[in-house]
């Protein structure tokens, strides 16, 4: 590899990671070689030492099977089911192939190459070309040939090999793609999968609460009978069931949407699933810690790509660089040709050339020269997506660690709020059965009730969905030892 591989044309070191990933560690060695680590520039991100919100740990190796830490059987097959048959992850998979055939392609510049040709041909030869006056007698012959022909361009100035490597980049940029994709697609199921618990326990809450609401409509319709009640209070606790019944179908509206979804994310028609969900109250909370920022990147499937595509245009930049030097070739012909076929075989019949040129472009019209700009242009852009996806990425992670920092403390405080409120419609009931209540005190009760417990629903999911968008912050989750020991503190933690 020529030296100053990764330099641009005013000889600045262009963007290169701060930290290699491992799967990108073998390909990179090759062109980091080139480039002294003294060399490598910083990307103006500051690695803090770690999260706001989280604690410090080793970092884990990603897994794909992070869902389990919630310790739902029926999401663990919807996890599995979306790993095989999620379309987009499909779609993902068919640019991996092209992309490999791809690089193949900007690789096979690095090759001789060689062709055969057979020719047969007959030939007339006019008289006037054999005497400038006549008579004139044209003649009739026949040639036959069996050649070999090769070229091969000296890549002396590492155009190709360069070419080669930035096709070899973008293969491996793909793969991460599909990471990236994988894991959107298995945090769009999890998170749809709570949205299905949510929308039953929501319904459960609601049914429940058309239950107690007529119980109350019958004993105020007891005390009107007595004349204790009036057909106001009647009226007002109809009202309450009747607008705990009117919720019910926006619920069941949300719960059937949510397992259309979750049918197109798993690959299959809605009518082709069966979901039977449950509750999230049997959802296990994960016990996990974000690890430090500096570890983030070697996880990120999304940093490494963009890590990746920077390197691929580094490549690229250096071979548009080297098409401004002179271009070497040698080229070399042998075969057979005879004017008779069955002389064709004689050793007197062989013939041979071999040629080497040199081209060095003068003038193009400053194509050569605009197409350096133009490549070095797009990798000052991926520089810039680079240090965005890092700080992103932060973001991200600091968010989700919030989010679940104070939807925990907010589910807690909830659900002080529906025991004291189930405490105090408790109370009301019973002063209601020996008629020392008022109605107006019933319904601020029922209705604080109601609304408590909907809202405590709501709020679980909030909590579960932001574990899920820290895992995808992550990267994807932990190795099978971490993965244990996160159940392990799981189950110790209920």
């Amino acid at each position: 590899m020529v030296p100053g591989y990764r330099r641009d044309l005013a000889g600045n070191a262009v963007g290169h990671s701060l930290f290699r990933l491992s799967s990108a560690t073998a390909i990179a060695l090759g062109l980091g070689a080139c480039l002294p680590a003294d060399q490598r520039p910083d990307l103006g991100v500051a690695v803090t030492r770690s999260f706001a919100a989280g604690e410090r740990r080793a970092a884990p190796a990603v897994s794909p099977d992070w869902p389990r830490l919630f310790r739902s059987s029926e999401l663990n097959r919807l996890v599995e089911r979306t790993s095989g048959a999620n379309f987009d992850i499909a779609i993902a998979m068919t640019r991996i192939r092209q992309a490999d055939a791809q690089s193949r392609i900007s690789a096979a510049s690095l090759y001789p190459t060689l062709s055969g040709s057979t020719n047969a041909a007959r030939s007339l030869r006019p008289g006037t070309l054999g005497s400038k006056r006549g008579p004139f007698n044209e003649s009739v012959g026949n040639t036959f040939s069996l050649g070999l022909s090769a070229s091969y361009e000296l890549d002396f100035w590492g155009k190709n090999r360069a070419t080669a490597d930035a096709g070899r980049f973008a293969a491996e940029a793909t793969r991460f793609d599909r990471d990236v994709v994988a894991l959107t697609a298995v945090s769009s199921v999890t998170s749809t999968y709570f949205q299905v618990l949510a929308a039953q326990d929501r319904l459960r809450i609601a049914r429940e609460n058309i239950t107690v609401a007529e119980r109350t409509l019958k004993v105020i319709q007891a005390r009107l009978s007595v004349g204790t009640a009036t057909q106001l209070d009647i009226a007002q606790q109809e009202s309450v069931v009747a607008q705990q019944k009117a919720s019910v179908p926006a619920l069941e509206l949300s719960l059937r949407q949510a397992k259309v979804t979750l049918a197109v994310l798993v690959g299959e028609t809605p009518a082709a699933i069966t979901i039977k969900g449950g509750s999230l109250n049997a959802i296990a909370v994960p016990a996990v810690r974000a690890g430090l920022p500096s570890q983030l990147l070697q996880r990120r499937p999304d940093i490494a790509e963009a890590e990746t595509r920077l390197t691929a245009q580094e490549a690229t930049l250096y071979a548009a660089r080297a098409a401004l030097y002179p271009n070497i070739t040698l080229t070399g012909q042998g075969g057979l040709e005879s004017a008779l076929l069955k002389n064709l075989l004689r050793p007197d019949a062989a013939f041979a050339s071999a040629a080497a040129g040199l081209v060095q472009p003068i003038l193009d019209g400053g194509n050569l020269r605009a197409r350096v700009e133009l490549e070095r242009g797009t990798a000052d852009e991926l520089i810039a997506t680079y240090r965005k996806t890092i700080v992103s990425a932060f973001a991200d992670v600091e968010n989700a660690l919030i989010a679940i920092q104070e939807n925990t403390s907010h589910e807690r405080l909830q659900a002080e709020v529906v025991a004291s409120a189930r405490r105090a419609y408790s109370i009301t009931e019973q002063r209601l059965r020996e008629g020392t209540i008022d109605i107006v005190t019933l319904l601020n009760t029922q209705q604080t009730l109601f609304q408590a417990q909907d809202q405590l629903s709501q709020i679980k999911l909030q909590k579960l969905t932001a574990y899920v968008e820290l895992f995808k912050a992550l990267g994807g989750g932990w190795s099978d030892a971490d993965r244990r020991a996160a159940i392990t503190a799981t189950e110790a933690a209920e």
